[in-house]
């Protein structure tokens, strides 16, 4: 078909039916816009189908079998008990298949029409949609692009392999293994790699050269190195791979540290890179919107390209490739396309992990405070010092709580430890408040609750928490 023949007129078209795309879809439906959502593969993209969900149903599985392992101490006892994946994954598809269904009825029952194919736009009003043999030209009057991202490989890694997976094909594994290698030092690599080490695998953790830390800040990084101690799981920090042989049943890796060379043989690799937009075949340079350097869609606040009737949500755009953030964009697109004053702010956008113990992080960190100028206080808090931690046995971790000396507003709030990720919402709200320490400690917390580890932690900072003995160095002054 060529461009200017006779094109379906329709109003709002977005590309990909990821978290930002169906999140769009309905918020503008439910502003009265008329919506046409084209997704090539599967509905809820690639956090439902192969990335966020997915990998959580793991990180449950791997919690599950923990909290079995210590059932004696609570009197539970029966004979010792194995890991099926193949039945894990089949639980794993049975969910994402109802959660899909949810998603499809959610958009029936607004009136969002879905369209199987793929789109490249033709122009700043028309995209065209390919499905097959079949092509068809739609004009817009507004368009969202929602189509994700994908890792990229290291330049390192020359082959594919079976034995080698990442966050999108982790679950075509059929076994649990033997020696998991895992690359990479966010929030991924971490969720991956300790949920396999409860299921039973040797793991070892590879960082990339510059890095010798996790991404989080350094207490709990500090806090990480003394349970990979008690778990016997081993960290190789500040290290490039300069070379991979992929063979039938293993994996070796060439790595080079302090200009000494040394070669680490696994069962599996698991590598979480960096993320690829999935902008290639959109065609944009035919339409004007401009794109960073590595390829990120620009956008302003409302998620607005440089075209003012086309906008970008998700892992297609600059910054970290989190489904929090496609869903709040996508919110925000479909409100300003509807006239609405809507704008999206990732300043305190929360940063988890479904890791055992979960770790959960919003706002600066101690590092970030301290280099912007900040002159800090820092409150925190042992959950082995919380009587709920204690009663449910899960005693690791703390919650640390760092603020402005002067004017006493919290500036960043970390947790690692059990119900991390639920607490964590409350500090995500303060911090959006510009809440002072004295706003958290007016409330009244649950009692007994993990809940009230975060109001201890910030009377920390001005050492009035109650189940927290004093220093020595307090001990003296108060002599």
């Amino acid at each position: 078909m060529v461009v200017g023949e006779l094109a379906h007129e329709r109003d709002v078209i977005i590309i990909g039916g990821g978290p930002g795309g169906y999140h769009a879809a309905i918020r503008a439906a439910q502003l009265g816009r008329h919506v046409t959502l084209v997704e090539r593969s599967l509905l809820g993209g690639i956090c439902l189908n192969k990335g966020c969900i997915p990998s959580k149903i793991l990180t449950q599985s791997a919690g599950k079998f923990t909290a079995f392992q210590d059932g004696e101490i609570w009197g539970l006892e029966g004979e010792a008990i194995s890991v099926n994946l193949k039945k894990l994954n089949q639980y794993m598809k049975k969910t994402i298949e109802q959660l899909r269904a949810g998603i499809e009825a959610l958009c029936r029952t607004n009136k969002v029409e879905i369209l199987e194919g793929s789109a490249s736009f033709l122009s700043e009003d028309r995209v065209g949609i390919e499905h097959g043999d079949r092509f068809e030209v739609f004009k817009f009057k507004d368009a969202i692009i929602a189509t994700g991202g994908t890792p990229k490989k290291p330049l390192w890694l020359k082959e594919k392999s079976e034995r080698v997976f990442d966050i999108h094909s982790f679950a075509e594994l059929s076994e649990t293994p033997k020696k998991l290698l895992v690359y990479g030092s966010d929030y991924i690599a971490l969720e991956i790699g300790m949920a396999f080490q409860a299921l039973g695998s040797e793991v070892i953790f590879i960082l990339d050269e510059g890095k010798t830390e996790f991404d989080f800040d350094h207490s709990i990084c500090r806090e990480l190195k003394r349970m990979f101690k008690k778990k016997k799981i081993n960290v190789l920090r500040n290290v490039d791979v300069m070379d991979s042989l992929l063979a039938e049943d293993h994996v070796v890796l060439t790595l080079e540290s302090e200009g000494k060379s040394e070669t680490i043989t696994g069962s599996q690799l698991f590598i979480s890179a960096s993320i690829k937009p999935n902008t290639d075949q959109l065609c944009l340079n035919r339409i004007g919107v401009e794109q960073c350097p590595a390829g990120f869609i620009k956008v302003d606040h409302r998620s607005r390209t440089t075209q003012p009737n086309i906008f970008a949500v998700g892992d297609v755009t600059d910054g970290p490739a989190l489904a929090v953030k496609a869903i709040k964009q996508g919110k925000t697109a479909a409100e300003a396309i509807a006239g609405i004053k809507s704008e999206s702010d990732f300043h305190f956008i929360p940063l988890v992990a479904h890791t055992q113990p979960p770790i959960a992080s919003v706002g600066l960190t101690e590092e970030e405070a301290i280099k912007m100028g900040h002159d800090i206080d820092i409150g925190q808090f042992p959950l082995s010092a919380n009587g709920y931690s204690i009663l449910t046995g899960q005693k690791d971790g703390f919650i640390k709580v760092i603020s402005c000396k002067e004017k006493h507003v919290l500036l960043g709030i970390h947790m690692i430890g059990s119900g991390a990720i639920e607490l964590i919402s409350s500090g995500i709200t303060a911090l959006e408040m510009a809440a002072r320490d004295e706003d958290m400690i007016f409330p009244n917390y649950p009692h007994p609750s993990v809940n009230e580890g975060l109001l201890e932690a910030v009377e920390a900072l001005k050492n009035k928490a109650i189940h927290m003995p004093l220093s020595k160095k307090e001990e003296r002054m108060k002599v």
